[in-house]
């Protein structure tokens, strides 16, 4: 009889203890999860050349930010779109600049400027470049950024 309690009583102690475990492993993931989404990313793919469309975007970003103030955005502009980010040709201009105030980070493709013929010091201030959009786009989506085309 005195067996019989000591073997429930180990067996009671291993399913307490595997409970606690999967118990503790739960709420670390819910843990984990939670401070994933409150760190929302999004990276926009930009190749409109319509500056009505263009100016919808800038409306878009605004919305977000006011949702989630701390999201980090970024707008990844190529081919015809690449007009929105060059001095003279924008349209939304101070709606940009106002974006990237509230850290909105927009993104030129070095590869669509060639093939434009834009330069460097053509693009708004604060515009950063990068290589090839297109592999910028892929990296955010690695890292875990959101993916918008638009």
């Amino acid at each position: 009889m005195k067996l019989k309690v000591i073997l429930l009583s180990i067996f009671a102690l291993l399913i307490a203890q595997t409970t606690f475990a999967q118990t503790k492993a739960k709420a670390k993931s819910t843990a984990n999860k939670t401070e994933q989404v409150a760190q929302h990313r999004v990276v926009y793919d930009v190749v409109s050349a319509d500056s009505a469309q263009q100016g919808k975007i800038m409306k878009h970003l605004e919305k977000m930010l006011n949702h989630w103030p701390d999201a980090q955005l970024e707008m990844v502009v190529h081919g015809k779109g690449l007009d929105m980010l060059v001095k003279g040709k924008a349209t939304a201009a101070e709606q940009l600049k106002v974006l990237q105030d509230k850290g909105v980070k927009f993104v030129a493709c070095e590869n669509a400027m060639r093939a434009h013929n834009v330069q460097k010091e053509q693009l708004l201030p604060g515009v950063l470049t990068v290589p090839m959009g297109v592999v910028e786009i892929i990296e955010k989506q690695e890292e875990g950024y959101s993916y918008i085309k638009l």
